[in-house]
């Protein structure tokens, strides 16, 4: 039987056993608990097991090294956020080429993420924020879940508009979004960014404090929280947002057919009143459209990067 037969034959039958969604950022994250939301409706829709494996680790580039090592036959899927879009600009010496070693497949959503400041910072407004740095130039530090993710550059972008100069503190090989929040809370950083949904617990008990959203829209769940640029830094505007990829090589007619499939369980009422409830919104595009977005959204973080002036290793 020839490749293309054994291609065509893949595609017709589609998925014929279990598929693995391997999430990059640890349990509880923005992205794991998109991804087992979105498990049980496509496990409904092709009647085959799927399931939901973390993998955080490396500044979050453990999950899609293992992606870009797996067969490519559309049986291991990549959920990631605009890091992976934002990683290619962002770092050198990866295991793996985030634009060159993927498809990218569906996007998601989108949705804000909150700039928030430890309880013991004693800062409560982004003005505050800006005062303090400049009061003390260099010695404010400031968390993320790595370099070439999306916490990472907002804050990049956040303090390059608002002329910050802030110590960057990276994570630890191992740290997901719940150490880098556990650090911020605990004062070892001043600051981060993260989506609201996962600091919601800890903004209620008063352990972390609000201090701006990074859309141009308000968050349904943080109504009283203003825009950055409300609160001073002018046309800010930093959504996060999630999407699936596949390794190179996947048949085109499984990629169709995956970006096809998540764009009709996305349609449905659940996923969507799951999204809206967590403050996101739906996003839908054709396959080749969210190709395209990939690659703006990469070049992008690239001149970001050159006007800050800096790319790490």
């Amino acid at each position: 039987m020839t490749h293309a037969s054994n291609s065509s034959a893949l595609e017709q039958n589609y998925p014929a056993k279990p598929v693995h969604i391997i999430e990059p950022f640890g349990l509880g994250g923005g992205p794991d608990l998109l991804a087992r939301a979105l498990a049980p409706k496509l496990s409904q829709l092709w009647g085959q097991p799927v399931t939901v494996e973390n993998h955080p680790g490396a500044g979050a580039t453990a999950g899609p090294a293992q992606v870009a090592k797996s067969a490519a036959d559309g049986y291991t899927l990549l959920i990631n956020t605009s890091a992976q879009a934002y990683s290619a600009a962002v770092l050198k010496n990866l295991p793996y080429d985030p634009l060159k070693d993927f498809i990218p497949v569906a996007p998601l959503t989108s949705q804000p993420y909150v700039l928030a400041a430890g309880k013991s910072a004693g800062l409560t407004t982004v003005g505050e924020l800006i005062a303090a740095s400049k009061a003390k130039p260099n010695e404010l530090k400031f968390g993320s879940t790595g370099p070439g993710t999306g916490t990472h550059l907002g804050i990049v972008k956040f303090n390059l508009r608002a002329g910050i100069k802030a110590v960057d503190v990276p994570p630890q090989p191992t740290d997901g979004i719940a150490d880098v929040i556990a650090g911020t809370i605990e004062g070892r950083t001043t600051y981060m960014m993260a989506p609201i949904s996962i600091t919601l617990p800890q903004i209620r008990d008063g352990k972390l404090l609000p201090l701006g959203v990074t859309t141009a829209r308000r968050s349904t769940l943080l109504p009283g929280v203003p825009t950055i640029a409300e609160a001073g830094v002018a046309g800010f505007d930093f959504p996060i947002w999630y999407g699936i990829w596949v390794p190179t090589g996947t048949p085109a007619g499984v990629v169709e057919k995956l970006s096809n499939d998540i764009r009709r369980v996305f349609a449905g009422p659940d996923l969507h009143d799951w999204i809206t409830k967590h403050g996101g919104e739906p996003m839908s595009m054709t396959q080749p459209k969210f190709a395209r977005f990939v690659q703006e959204e990469s070049e992008s973080a690239a001149r970001l990067i050159n006007a800050v002036g800096t790319k790490s290793k």
